[in-house]
């Protein structure tokens, strides 16, 4: 009877909050990229944001079919107990989120009241969605919240005008990358802290290192106190071996110099009472001009016990148009479509990841996409893309990375994994658009499970062939899943292939152990070059500006029955991705429990949304305002753009048992207060 009393009232409210409707508030974009020719993106018939490179209507045409074409049937041999190279152990949260700073507040957070900017009261339920989908096959997921706008960034404890998170100073864009100085309010943190009160949600938080001499500690400080055991690592640094080049430090800054950065933020930390300094610290986050392995050899190894993680940032490519280096998507569209060039874009890590192995600190790839500066058009935002980022990710984690981050920009990019809706878009009903790089986190999940014990191998199957890689998957000595790739399309079906698995047998000396029978997930579009509404085991989420952050349709697993010569036969479409379970608990630990979703509704002008958790629990986002923050809706001329809006008010959860209330927010004064009661 007691927690029927305390709950009623808390639903009560849930529901009076429902009826509040909304309009949208403002997202800033701070630079236009633009085609490699010059020109600027297009707009599809659906989308009237004709500027919007999220929303850009290019298609290319696929490569033709290769002459010769592949060999069409081959066998594809696993070893029982294991065998020789496989990876170290990965989770299924392998590929994790990289959001730039300047565009936080916008996919992340939602506009809460009029006349107040965003804050970290409200998160956006697609988003939540979204993080639920991995956690669901992972056990948790990994974001970071950085790039170059953290370099400059000034972070304000007490919280900034109308309890924003993030205010953007423009007048000093000089850097090749149009990168604003960020205003970062403590609002932002709570945010991150209210997300992973839902989502099992881990961060990496990006630090300003501009000014070592001066170092500004108060983001890391604070995002110790706030997020605790959510707190991944705090980035030091970004790039800099780009600093020179990029006008942030003097044309001979050195090596040298950079370790003497560095060590001024040991040093600064070392000496804050509220840090805990130990293993905090992620770096030294180089891309392109220092290598990870020299770095140690001389002298980075010295902050190791600062150190949580070592991290690198690469793309494979640039649509940065810097000088007269420009470049042609239809050109370059083979580069993604092929193992070899993964094979090669990974090759050279391969002795930055046995050097962090013999330092026992992991590997991370704390920034990647398809090409820097927003990826390219027709390139970056198809189903090519989609199959060129499963490759990558399996590829780095052979390689004995930890985790891979994929990078989201704002609206004006092509390579988003997801893009919130601009305003007048969302006014009219519309939803998220989901990329094909969330579709590549997804089943990098679903390929590595949610044990931790996941070891993959690059089998070089097909006989190497370039167009048909396959991975394995082993947990504890068992194979338990292969990944099989065909990058080729050809509507007339002489591409497709069989692979027919073995696992053991007389062949290699080993009892025959292949299953009965497997099941098989697809991964499909009619072409490389497609968009949108790609087929994972038969669901989707659908195309342009329509996800709520939730697959549709029936999920569809195939059963195949295997021979009694030990052999399992596979058929992959071209193009297509075949992810076989080679066992009943590789499709049951893929799958994961059942999945926690926070709905979203949109009625006409203006929108009502509803976050909600079913069954045994009840729990919303919230910050300092808890139940008695007032939730409305903002002026409805106001420009800029966000979507689905998620307003209840507190973080609470009823259950059978009594009552859970948390409380994450601000006292007066702007300090941190949490409390669990």
């Amino acid at each position: 009877m007691l927690t029927s009393r305390l709950c009623w009232p808390i639903i009560l409210s849930v529901l009076l909050v429902f009826l509040n409707s909304y309009s949208v508030n403002a997202v800033t974009i701070y630079t236009q990229v633009t085609f490699a020719d010059g020109s600027v993106p297009t707009a599809t018939a659906s989308s009237p944001t004709p500027t919007h490179a999220a929303y850009d209507s290019t298609v290319l045409t696929p490569p033709p079919v290769p002459n010769p074409n592949i060999p069409t049937n081959y066998v594809l041999q696993l070893l029982s107990g294991g065998m020789d190279g496989l990876s170290i152990p990965q989770t299924g949260s392998f590929v994790g989120f990289s959001v730039e700073l300047s565009v936080a507040d916008q996919v992340l957070i939602l506009p809460p009241a009029p006349k107040v900017g965003k804050n970290g009261t409200h998160i956006q339920p697609v988003l939540l969605n979204l993080l639920a989908n991995i956690q669901r096959r992972a056990g948790s997921v990994q974001l970071r919240v950085g790039g170059n706008t953290q370099e400059r960034a000034v972070f304000f404890p007490e919280g900034l005008a109308n309890k924003s998170t993030i205010l953007k100073d423009k007048s000093n864009l000089k850097n090749p990358t149009d990168t604003p100085t960020i205003q970062v309010g403590i609002d932002l943190l709570y945010a991150f802290a209210n997300i992973s009160s839902h989502i099992n949600a881990g961060w990496y938080i990006g630090m300003p290192f501009n000014d070592t001499l001066n170092p500004r500690l108060g983001i890391a400080e604070y995002s110790q106190r706030i997020l605790g055991k959510h707190l991944l690592g705090v980035q030091a640094g970004n790039e800099p071996d780009l600093y020179a080049s990029h006008g942030g430090r003097p044309k001979d800054y050195s090596v040298t110099d950079y370790f003497q950065d560095f060590r001024r933020i040991i040093d600064a930390i070392g000496s804050n009472p509220n840090l805990q300094g130990d293993n905090i610290l992620a770096g030294p986050s180089i891309c392109c001009n220092y290598n990870l392995s020299q770095l140690l050899d001389a002298g980075y190894s010295d902050y190791l016990h600062n150190l949580a993680v070592l991290t690198v940032e690469h793309y494979p490519d640039n649509n940065c148009n810097i000088g007269k280096n420009i470049k042609t998507p239809q050109a370059i569209f083979q580069n993604y479509l092929t193992h070899d060039s993964i094979v090669n874009t990974v090759a050279p890590y391969m002795g930055d990841a046995r050097k962090a192995a013999s330092v026992q600190k992991p590997l991370v790839m704390m920034e990647t996409n398809t090409a820097s500066c927003g990826g390219f058009p027709g390139i970056s935002d198809s189903f090519g893309a989609a199959l060129w980022g499963i490759d990558y990710a399996l590829q780095l984690a052979y390689a004995n990375f930890s985790a891979a981050f994929i990078h989201i920009g704002g609206q004006d990019v092509y390579y988003n994994p997801f893009t919130p809706p601009p305003t007048k878009d969302a006014k009219r009903g519309k939803q998220w658009t989901i990329g094909p790089m969330y579709y590549a986190s997804l089943i990098i999940a679903e390929t590595f499970g949610i044990t931790g014990a996941a070891q993959v191998i690059d089998l070089k199957a097909n006989g190497g062939n370039t167009f048909t890689p396959a991975y394995a998957v082993y947990e504890n000595g068992i194979p338990m899943r292969v990944a099989l790739f065909n990058y080729i399309t050809d509507p007339s079906g002489a591409s497709s292939y069989t692979a027919r698995i073995a696992i053991g047998g007389n062949d290699v000396g080993q009892p025959n152990a292949s299953p009965a029978l497997v099941t098989v997930r697809y991964f499909v579009a009619p072409s490389v070059s497609s968009k949108h509404n790609f087929l994972w085991g038969n669901q989707t989420f659908g195309g342009m500006m329509e996800s709520d952050g939730m697959l549709k349709r029936p999920q569809e697993t195939v059963t195949v029955q295997c021979g009694s010569d030990n052999f399992c036969p596979i058929d992959v479409p071209a193009p297509g991705l075949a992810l076989v379970f080679l066992a009943p608990q590789a499709q049951d630990e893929s799958s994961g429990n059942d999945l926690v979703t926070f709905a979203t509704t949109a009625t006409s002008d203006m929108l009502r949304n509803t976050a909600t958790i079913p069954a045994s629990v009840l729990a919303t986002s919230n910050g300092y305002g808890g139940r008695n923050h007032q939730v409305g809706s903002t002026s409805p001329g106001s420009n800029g753009a966000l979507g689905m809006q998620h307003a209840v008010s507190g973080a609470l959860v009823c259950m059978a048992v009594g009552v859970v209330t948390v409380v994450i927010g601000r006292v007066s004064g702007g300090g941190y207060h949490g409390l669990w009661m």
